[in-house]
């Protein structure tokens, strides 16, 4: 475009990263990498420091299955540092498995060497809710938040926390990168954000990746040994995931055509209300959503029912009001996919043959149910007009979990069998 500083009639910007500030071609852009890890008194340099034994894990709380996976990352952090950049891990950990609780010890063990660590998510409302977690955690670490709108932007911390957006502030400033979500939007399939992730790292330094449902191509990887991983495959209150039901209906559109919905489904939501159940109803469209609901009203004219989407203003105190039970039954798309957690609910997703539900986002969504340590089975419902491979790859995921579990000794004695 036009530029008044330089003149030109044609001077380019970098439309990536407009949220920053203008980027121009003829502005001096200036960058330079953090100094190395220095060790503190009495510790070891990378590469050749001890990996926390059972008691350093003890002061997390942390479970068998989480300190098991928590071990192994902390084995490959402590390992000499192979060369042509940084290392990467995969914390492959099942939905409500404590992801967060692992990464502590291996923030511990990047300060304690001298290292800076950061700390990326995809939503900024996970930043603010991780924030007073962090501070919690490490008192005494200088500690740095940021998203679109933060006051801390140019404030230098050994403990950063950010929206995936902010890494393009940072080049070579970390000794180790946690990405959280890897397989979210906005992150999955941006180049962009892959690149400030990239630059934002130390070349000697390490990513942690944390998935529920990473990218195919980190599975091959993972599967060919060419990623180094660990599987938490048990959530927190060690009870497996439930296993979701296939079962056949008409689509959401022809039940809003014919203003009904089938037998099996209504029986089905009535099973989980009769139980006391918060019911989760996923739809594929936001266009949808307000004619279902009348559709659900007129059903289930006993409870409340709302819906919401990402266009509606009123999605966190619609989300509120679903924890609280005044709302009983909500239908959303799939931004309520995760992130949100709901005691003593279940899961029905409908159109689950839609192409925009993969096998990622079926897991996630039938996440949400069972996380409830006071009702860790839930039930989660496929519902479609024909069976699909992501809904088969999905009940084949969770299953496989659940068999790794069990194998490992992880679940409840109560539920091995």
């Amino acid at each position: 475009m036009p530029c008044a500083a330089c003149g030109l009639a044609a001077c380019a910007y970098c439309e990536a990263c407009l949220a920053l500030g203008r980027s121009r071609a003829c502005a001096l852009l200036l960058r330079s990498a953090a100094q190395g890890a220095v060790p503190a008194r009495g510790e070891a340099l990378r590469g050749t420091a001890l990996v926390p034994t059972g008691s350093g894990l003890a002061r997390w709380g942390l479970s068998a299955a989480q300190s098991a996976a928590a071990a192994a990352a902390l084995a490959f952090l402590a390992r000499p540092h192979a060369g042509g950049g940084p290392g990467r891990f995969l914390l492959w950990a099942v939905t409500g498995a404590g992801k967060t609780e692992m990464i502590f010890p291996l923030i511990q063990h990047t300060l304690d060497h001298g290292g800076r660590a950061l700390v990326a998510t995809p939503r900024r409302d996970v930043v603010l809710e991780l924030a007073p977690r962090l501070a919690k955690a490490f008192p005494d670490t200088s500690l740095a938040t940021l998203y679109g709108g933060s006051d801390e932007r140019w404030k230098y911390a050994q403990l950063t926390l950010a929206t995936t957006h902010q890494l393009m502030r940072f080049y070579q400033g970390f000794d180790l990168v946690i990405i959280d979500e890897i397989d979210a939007f906005p992150y999955h399939n941006d180049p962009m954000l892959a690149h400030a992730a990239a630059s934002c790292c130390k070349p000697n330094g390490h990513f942690i990746y944390l998935s529920a449902t990473p990218p195919a191509r980190l599975q091959r990887e993972a599967a060919q040994g060419k990623l180094a991983h660990a599987r938490v495959p048990v959530r927190f209150h060690r009870y497996p995931l439930p296993v979701p039901r296939l079962i056949k209906m008409p689509t959401v559109a022809q039940c809003i055509r014919r203003k009904q919905l089938p037998a099996p489904i209504v029986r089905r939501i009535q099973e989980s209300l009769q139980r006391n159940a918060q019911v989760f109803v996923f739809v594929t469209r936001i266009a949808q959503i307000e004619a279902f609901v009348d559709l659900m009203r007129r059903t289930f004219p006993e409870i409340t029912v709302e819906g919401t989407s990402s266009q509606d203003t009123e999605r966190a105190a619609k989300v509120i009001a679903f924890r609280e039970r005044s709302i009983r039954l909500l239908v959303t798309t799939t931004i309520l996919e995760r992130g949100v957690t709901i005691p003593r609910s279940d899961v029905f997703i409908l159109d689950a043959d839609n192409g925009l539900f993969d096998e990622a986002s079926l897991v996630q969504m039938a996440g949400r149910a069972g996380r409830s340590i006071d009702d860790p089975a839930g039930r989660v419902v496929f519902a479609s007009s024909r069976r699909t491979r992501s809904q088969v790859k999905a009940v084949a995921q969770i299953r496989k979990m659940n068999t790794i579990a069990r194998r490992k000794g992880y679940l409840h004695r109560s539920s091995q069998s």
